[in-house]
């Protein structure tokens, strides 16, 4: 699960044809050779300026040749400015660039703290603000890769599921583990969600979900059902806490009663893997996107049949998705985009940011301002998208299908052409 579902409220690249990963059953296969992308805005250059220069290092010749002490050191103090007033300016935290595979992501639920899990097993925090982003704690969690991690609804604690199949919760403050439920699945666990105070339930490679009371002792779950033939991807309920909507592999989404301890309903089988779950709409609406890049809409309650279908911008899958607004969702893509949609009318806003490599998790901040972003590049971006509250939705985007696929919003750090020649 890349994103909280109680919380509702960028570089340009040329899109690749990377091969789809968006089953993590086999963690080993996402381990490859990739290079950091470099931003073009100012992030990249930090810790890296070169304002000092001494007098002695100056080249015959060059510009600075012939400036008096006074001069040159009334110029750097005016570079050093620029440079403290742009950091200053920066609408979002710098990059976060790390040496291993970054599985999931997850953002404290009350402050500026950004939780990191690897494909090791291990779990990074980090604290941001717009100038830095610093790292406060490392925690060797998992023997094996992590796959899922969420805080609980007041961030005290830490829920983290893995390939070991273990699920373990860790005192944030303390970093010590205040619970261990060891060979908690058969499988590897693969998503997990939190329900309550004191429920959870996580689902696994085989399809197995499992309902969790923290209350109880032992490693025996509130109940087990197997109801889907391949991996469980994405899971997500509403405040109601009646229903758990499972998307799955094998292309259906299942829908079991929690209090009744079973099945409630099981669409029909789509043709694509179903990858992830979105709620909207003061949770009446129900999203899911496919591995081809489709999107369903399932009306709340009826999970048989989806309501609304929207096609696919490039064919390629759609890894993740947040809920920035009741009505707008963005989606991390196989092609490296972050794209932002409206559902109703059903709207292709734009290019909210850019990876080089298919992006893996998505979570949003505490107020809906911010959301981050994993790559294959072992990259952590940020992107401020507050302006999506204000963007009118009614603007449709002029031109073919290939500019609809390319405009850039704000948060992008790609102009437009159209905006380049308007000025012209």
């Amino acid at each position: 699960m890349h994103f909280n579902t109680g919380q509702l409220t960028g570089n340009f690249v040329p899109e690749n044809d990377s091969s789809n990963s968006s089953d993590m059953s086999s963690d080993s296969d996402m381990l490859s050779d990739s290079s950091s992308d470099s931003d073009t805005d100012i992030e990249s250059n930090e810790g890296s300026s070169n304002a000092n220069i001494n007098q002695d290092s100056v080249a015959p010749g060059s510009s600075r040749e012939g400036l008096t002490l006074n001069e040159e050191e009334e110029e750097d103090e005016t570079i050093k400015a620029i440079l403290r007033n742009t950091k200053l300016n920066r609408s979002h935290p710098p990059t976060i660039a790390l040496d291993d595979f970054v599985v999931d992501i997850c953002f404290h639920p009350q402050n500026d703290m950004i939780a990191v899990a690897n494909i090791l097993g291990d779990i990074a925090l980090y604290k941001y603000t717009n100038e830095t982003t610093e790292l406060v704690s490392s925690i060797e969690s998992h023997l094996k890769a992590c796959r899922d991690i969420e805080f609980d609804h007041d961030g005290k604690i830490l829920y983290s599921t893995a390939k070991d199949l273990s699920i373990m919760m860790t005192d944030v403050e303390t970093e010590k583990l205040v619970r261990f439920y060891e060979n908690a699945h058969e499988q590897p666990v693969y998503t997990m969600t939190i329900l309550g105070e004191h429920t959870f339930a996580t689902g696994d490679d085989d399809g197995v979900v499992k309902m969790w009371d923290i209350r109880q002792n032992g490693n025996t779950p509130v109940f087990s059902i197997k109801q889907m033939e391949d991996y469980v991807s994405a899971m997500i309920t509403n405040k109601d806490n009646k229903y758990l909507v499972c998307a799955s592999g094998d292309g259906s989404l299942t829908t079991f009663n929690m209090p009744a301890k079973k099945l409630h309903i099981q669409s029909e089988e789509y043709e694509e893997e179903l990858l992830c779950l979105g709620l909207f709409k003061y949770e009446t609406k129900v999203l899911t996107a496919t591995i081809k890049g489709k999107m369903y809409v399932f009306n709340w309650g009826e999970f048989g049949l989806h309501s609304d279908e929207f096609p696919s911008l490039t064919k390629k899958a759609l890894n993740c998705m947040i809920p920035i607004t009741e009505n707008i969702a963005i989606t991390g893509g196989e092609d490296g985009m972050l794209r932002a949609t409206s559902l109703f009318p059903h709207q292709h806003l734009g290019v909210v940011g850019q990876h080089n490599f298919p992006i893996e998790a998505l979570d949003v901040n505490k107020d809906g301002t911010l959301i981050a972003s994993s790559s294959h590049d072992n990259t952590i971006k940020f992107w401020n998208v507050e302006y999506l509250e204000s963007l009118s939705i009614y603007e449709g985007i002029k031109g073919d299908k290939l500019k609809r696929i390319k405009h850039n919003l704000p948060s992008s750090k790609v102009d437009n052409a159209s905006d380049f020649f308007a000025d012209l």
